[in-house]
This record gives C-alpha cells, structure tokens and sequence, in this order.
C-alpha cells in the first residue's frame, strides 16, 4: 500500500481504532505504576513508559507480520482475532485488577511498563499485523499516533466508548471483519481451496466474520442479563 491510496489510510484509521479499543488496560497499567512517584518524575514517567511501549509494540507487530506469511499461521490468528473481537464485547467482571505496584523510581516504572506492555498487547499484535499487511509504515505511523493519544486522553477515550456502546461493538464487528478476510488469505487456506475459490469467498468470510462476533457477543450479553436476574429474583 502507497501512502497516497485510499486504502493506505482506511487501514491507518482501522490501526488507530483498533488500538484505541484494546489499550484500554495499558493506559491503566501505566497511570498505576506512576501513581507513587512524585508529579514530575510521573509525567516524564507516563511519557517515556509510553515510548518504550510503541517502540516494542513496532517490533512485534513487525514480527508477526513477518510470520503470517508462513502457511495457516494466518487462519490461527484469524481465529485469535474472533476470540478477541468477542472478548471485547462480552459483558465484564466488576472486579477490577490492581495488582500492579506502583514504581518508586522513575526507572523501575518504565521496566514495568514496558513489562506489561509486552505481556499484554498480544490481542493488539495480531489485529494490527492483520491491517497493516506488512507495511512497516502503516505499523510505525498508526501506533506512534494512537498509544501516546491514548496514554494522554485514556479517561477521555474510556468515557466516550462508556457513553457510547455503539462504537465498541462497532470495533468487535470490524476485528470480526478483518478475521474473516484473513482467514481467506492464508497461503495454506488458498492452496486448498484455489485462488479463485478463495477470493469468491473472500468478502462473504468477512462479512461473516463480523456477523458471528456480533451475533455470539449479543448471546453472551443476554445470558450475563438473565444470571444477574436470576440471581436477584433468588435474594
């Protein structure tokens, strides 16, 4: 993809959509490895830990880029990114996780930051690896925009996405989107079915795709639904 096609920038927005989505906990995990060190030290903390954050995020975005190439690895991720897409709209536990300890050195919060990052940015990994198609550009441009976005206006973002459910299930339905056509571009999936086979089936594997992140994302909402009414009823 060139910069001045039009499908080089609808993936760069799907980039930065995606990450907004599931940043979610990074933004989290960094304002609390922060929170304990003093006011400057924190901002130049959040700052650094969030560099570190895109520069190891381009790194293994690139890697997995690299690696959909190799048969049926892309029909795994395209899987993954159904399990993801469906975890992101399915209805979520009140409990919330604080386990991470907040850094007394502005070193030791950047470590940790980073440490988190990596542990837990694989869901964003492999969306972003699937948009971006191996353009080094494409990786380096949506994620160096949208991380430092995110780490700066989180609460914002958290509270936009909270008054507007409509956008996330928008999100699940586009990752659903992207899995289903990915599924169809595998070089193993091709050499099975036939490139004219497959690329028939391309655009109905998408639109199924999104369809069944929708439609099991619903399911799981009304099954939380009648348990909570349930439960209630019992008391």
């Amino acid at each position: 993809m060139e910069i001045n096609d039009t499908a080089f920038w609808l993936a760069l927005g799907q980039i930065i959509w995606i990450n907004i989505l599931l940043s979610g906990d990074n933004a989290v995990v960094i304002a609390m490895a922060c929170r304990s060190l003093p006011d400057r030290a924190r901002f130049w903390g959040m700052i650094l830990g969030a560099g570190v954050a895109v520069l190891l995020r381009i790194i293994f975005t690139g890697i997995v880029s690299t690696l959909l190439n190799v048969p049926y690895l892309k029909a795994a991720g395209a899987i993954a990114l159904l399990y993801i897409a469906i975890d992101l709209v399915k209805p979520k536990s009140d409990e919330h996780d604080e386990a991470v300890a907040g850094a007394d050195t502005l070193y030791k919060a950047m470590i940790t930051i980073a440490i988190a990052d990596v542990v837990m940015s694989l869901d964003n990994v492999v969306a972003i690896a699937a948009v971006a198609k191996g353009s080094w550009l494409l990786l380096m441009i949506g994620l160096g925009i949208s991380i430092p976005m995110i780490v700066a206006g989180s609460a914002i973002v958290m509270k936009m996405l909270d008054r507007f459910p409509v956008l996330v299930w928008a999100g699940a339905a586009l990752l659903g989107w992207i899995a289903g056509d990915l599924f169809l571009t595998d070089v193993g999936i091709i050499s099975y079915l036939g490139t004219d086979v497959a690329h028939t089936w391309e655009k109905p594997a998408a639109f199924g795709g999104a369809l069944f992140v929708v439609a099991v994302g619903a399911w799981l909402y009304y099954v939380r639904r009648a348990e909570t009414a349930a439960n209630q009823h019992s008391k």
